[in-house]
């Protein structure tokens, strides 16, 4: 039997990167995949019909999950269409980097918005369905610079870092109920956005890292899928480092 047979996951931004890989990966374990993304582009078309190739019931929605009653909208959809949520992925992010002297109110409130509010809002609704069903995994995407801070990235540390207190209380709110909550921290992961630094910079953070090598999407997939699997039964409350080691 596969890891996530007969589940049905959510997974917010799942267009490319990191939510593409995840929803993927959870489609190859047998889940049920609804994702989203803010606009209905070529990118967002072609991960649903690439995900249809692994013979599961997928479909995609265009949700903005910064907007409150936009994310209780599409989750309603979704409960409508498949019937329930088991797992819930808050990857929806985006970066506005700048040092504090520079950075303006909108970068500041635009990076909190989508990368903290949006797991406030999904969270939120998804809550009547799984405390109905009594089960769920909810993970969020927190990244290590919420932990350790990044000069230039104020916005997105202070992003990250909120995700970590979230994923705490909720856990401590809603253990009882057999709903577990836990976060995931990537660190120098190589997707389209690191792909665009130069050379330099990327050289620099992988002599940092102890593995000597930047970690891929599917690696911090497989870590999604042990949170969204019944292997991690007793795990809710964490943060886990998909870094090699850079934050030990």
């Amino acid at each position: 039997m596969k890891l996530l047979e007969g589940k049905t996951a959510l997974i917010t931004g799942a267009s490319r990167g990191i939510g593409k890989a995840i929803a993927q990966k959870f489609a190859q374990e047998g889940a049920s995949i609804a994702i989203t993304n803010i606009f209905e582009d070529e990118e967002f078309l072609n991960t649903i019909d690439e995900i249809k190739a692994h013979n599961v019931t997928i479909k995609g929605y265009v949700s903005n999950a910064s907007n409150y009653e936009d994310s209780q909208r599409v989750v309603d959809e979704i409960v409508r269409d498949f019937g329930k949520i088991d797992i819930l992925v808050n990857n929806a992010g985006i970066t506005r980097d700048a040092l504090l002297m520079r950075m303006n109110e909108e970068q500041w409130d635009s990076v909190i918005s989508v990368n903290l509010k949006s797991v406030f809002n999904l969270t939120k609704a998804v809550l009547q369905t799984m405390l109905r069903q009594k089960s769920g995994s909810i993970i969020n995407m927190s990244s290590v610079v919420g932990v350790s801070g990044n000069a230039g990235q104020s916005n997105y540390s202070a992003s990250k870092a909120g995700i970590l207190g979230f994923t705490k209380s909720v856990a401590k709110e809603l253990g009882s109920r057999n709903i577990r909550c836990n976060a995931i921290a990537p660190g120098f992961i190589l997707t389209d956005m690191t792909e665009k630094l130069p050379a330099d910079v990327k050289s620099d953070w992988i002599n940092r890292i102890p593995l000597k090598r930047g970690g891929t999407p599917e690696d911090v997939a497989n870590t999604a899928l042990f949170l969204a699997s019944d292997l991690s039964s007793y795990i809710s409350g964490q943060t886990i480092h998909v870094c090699g080691g850079l934050l030990t």
